[in-house]
């Protein structure tokens, strides 16, 4: 039985794009809302989405914050999800605030740097996670916390969102400090072409299930292996490679597109 203490539901809008309703609170991450056919030239590779988002920009809920990875990829932040930063709290990376400057609820945060978050009476501690996506990119995982959650043995209990990365040791260490009540995991192992060959970008399903075995993860939502023709691990092969992990393969939520799923 969970120890984690807040009602918590998520919703699956599409890629990275999650609504997290806590006790009431609404969190976005991500935001994109294209609809299908979206496609963007990046130069060293084209973007093309198939989806569109199971819930559209005009259909979400009262939005109180945004978590942002990174604001400089479309498959993470579109036309139509930029729209969403006007007027909100948004945690994101450094150089993406600077970016999205200068909208003043935007807040920069560095790897295992601590904000508050104060929103609808609710208080968060938000901590930014270290990610490895493109070369000279910054992204942010995040880290979110709050004492109405509860603890494990001591630890406090925490909801750990991914962020694009590729499988990084240093994440392991969030289990010292913290009990992972749940684990978002961004997947699908986006690549890029090089001439040496395909550059995996983030995670897939043997490093995702790795990264939360050593995190000991209660929960484990896989995101982001769909619609994207850059993701070389779409929904089939995940479901295949995690459903071979026998010691994750009971812990994890497939969650349906635009179906609020409760967690706890």
């Amino acid at each position: 039985m969970t120890t984690f203490e807040s009602p918590l539901s998520v919703t699956y809008i599409g890629t990275a794009t999650v609504l997290i309703e806590i006790d009431g609170i609404n969190l976005l991450t991500d935001p994109v809302f294209r609809d299908a056919g979206a496609e963007y030239d990046l130069g060293v590779v084209v973007l093309k989405s198939t989806q569109g988002p199971a819930i559209k920009l005009n259909e979400l809920p009262p939005i109180d914050a945004v978590l942002l990875s990174h604001e400089d990829h479309p498959d993470n932040l579109d036309e139509s999800g930029r729209l969403l930063l006007d007027g909100r709290k948004v945690i994101t990376t450094m150089d993406g605030a600077k970016k999205l400057a200068p909208r003043p609820g935007v807040r920069g945060i560095n790897p295992w740097e601590t904000v508050k978050l104060n929103v609808a009476g609710k208080s968060f501690d938000v901590t930014g996670t270290p990610c490895q996506h493109l070369p000279g990119g910054e992204c942010t995982g995040f880290i979110l916390a709050s004492s109405e959650f509860g603890s494990t043995e001591g630890k406090p209990n925490i909801i750990f969102i991914s962020g694009d990365t590729v499988y990084l040791e240093e994440l392991v260490s969030i289990r010292e400090r913290y009990h992972v009540s749940v684990a978002i995991l961004h997947l699908g192992i986006a690549t890029v072409p090089l001439p040496e060959g395909p550059l995996p970008i983030t995670m897939g399903g043997k490093d995702g299930a790795k990264l939360a075995r050593k995190l000991g993860a209660e929960v484990v939502i896989p995101i982001h292996f769909e619609p994207w023709s850059h993701f070389a691990e779409g929904s089939d092969e995940l479901h295949k490679i995690l459903d071979q992990e026998e010691d994750i393969k009971d812990k994890i939520r497939w969650l349906k597109p635009g179906l609020p799923e409760k967690i706890f």
